[in-house]
């Protein structure tokens, strides 16, 4: 029960494909993925890739590492089991993410 407890207090690290930085996230700020896809577009928005603006939307696909070590498309499990299993974010590249949603359209 401790462990669980200690989780919850913790913040999520958060990489996004060619940042040079990571950014922390605490999960329990949201209560859902709009929130906190929006929160993470946010806090992304300013980072450019050459010229170009970062797309988030367009051209990113935001990915978690759950408790297992697997990667999973966020939005594939209710919140509340994304929360408690969630152990960091990534923002990767569409292209990169093939095969991580295969259960996507089945959840839309």
């Amino acid at each position: 029960m401790a462990s669980n407890s200690a989780k919850n207090n913790e913040e999520v690290k958060v990489s996004l494909d060619g940042a040079p930085y990571l950014r922390k996230v605490d999960l329990k700020t949201y209560t859902n993925y709009k929130g906190l896809s929006s929160g993470l577009e946010k806090m992304f928005c300013s980072f450019t890739f050459g010229t170009l603006l970062f797309t988030f939307r367009a051209e990113y696909v935001l990915t978690y590492e759950d408790k297992d070590g697997d990667w999973m498309l966020v939005g594939d499990v209710p919140w509340e089991m994304f929360t408690e299993t969630c152990r960091r974010l990534r923002i990767m590249k569409g292209s990169d993410a093939i095969g991580l949603g295969m259960a996507l359209n089945s959840h839309s």
